[in-house]
């Protein structure tokens, strides 16, 4: 019998387990027809503006009246805003701001909200449209199914809602109906609530929702008059806060 030295011999059996061993690997991690899973693509926006700061002095003067007539410190304090509670500020932000003038009240909020998908299926630009449909058929149950256009008749917004009016209270035009809003985001709609709150004045409030890609911002704009017999006028909150809602919808855009 040959003699094979001690070290060759160790040599000669690990060569062997390793030989072995990388083909039984190779078998094991080979498995062929696998489907390939394609990580839905993230959403347009990973960040969110600072809401405090992303409404124009001049535009919150228009929209807060009496704020003016205030001292200069109580006016910067006021026009700073009420940043909104939030435990993550890459997800949700929000800002709130409220002047009291000798013949009315009103209140101004916008809130932003970042939707992310943790299904790699599913995009965060669908998600975002789930959310955002859902928030649609809350507000205007009556568009139901619907993702654009302008409907024609009435709505119903709960029993302590009636939906827009004129400032006289005796009704308004189809265009003043809560609605679906065009050329808005890429989804968008108006809510218009008058709230009778017992013997005390009437408010009304309007909101405009919209989405762009995986974002979601709601500005709210709310008037009550001073006096009890008094209806804030529909056409006007409307229009500003359309207006307001565009020009978010631009900053997000830059």
């Amino acid at each position: 019998m040959a003699y094979v030295p001690g070290v060759a011999l160790l040599a000669a059996l690990v060569a062997g387990c390793s030989a072995g061993s990388g083909a039984g690997d190779s078998g094991a991690d080979s498995k062929p027809g696998s489907p390939t899973v394609t990580a839905a693509p993230p959403g347009k926006y990973r960040t969110l503006p600072q809401s405090c700061r992303v409404v124009p002095r001049s535009t919150l003067k228009d929209l807060l009246p009496g704020a003016e007539d205030l001292p200069e410190e109580q006016q910067e304090k006021l026009y700073e805003g009420t940043p909104a509670v939030t435990y993550d500020n890459d997800r949700k932000v929000g800002c709130r701001w409220k002047s009291e003038a000798p013949d009315a009240s009103r209140n101004l909020s916008i809130d932003f909200e970042r939707v992310v998908s943790y299904d790699p299926a599913v995009s965060d630009d669908d998600r975002a449209r789930e959310v955002f449909a859902k928030q649609q058929d809350t507000a205007l149950p009556q568009m139901a199914g619907q993702s654009g256009g302008t409907p024609s008749g009435s709505s119903t917004t709960g029993s302590s809602t009636t939906p827009a009016t004129g400032t006289d209270g005796a009704g308004s035009p189809d265009d003043l109906l809560p609605r679906l809003l065009d050329g808005l985001g890429d989804a968008a709609f108006l809510d218009d609530a008058l709230t009778r709150a017992g013997s005390t004045a009437q408010h009304r409030t309007v909101s405009v929702v919209f989405r762009t890609s995986n974002v979601i911002v709601t500005v709210r704009y709310t008037e009550q008059p001073a006096r009890v017999t008094e209806v804030p006028d529909s056409k006007e909150l409307q229009e500003k806060a359309q207006a307001l809602a565009r020009n978010l919808s631009e900053t997000l855009s830059e």
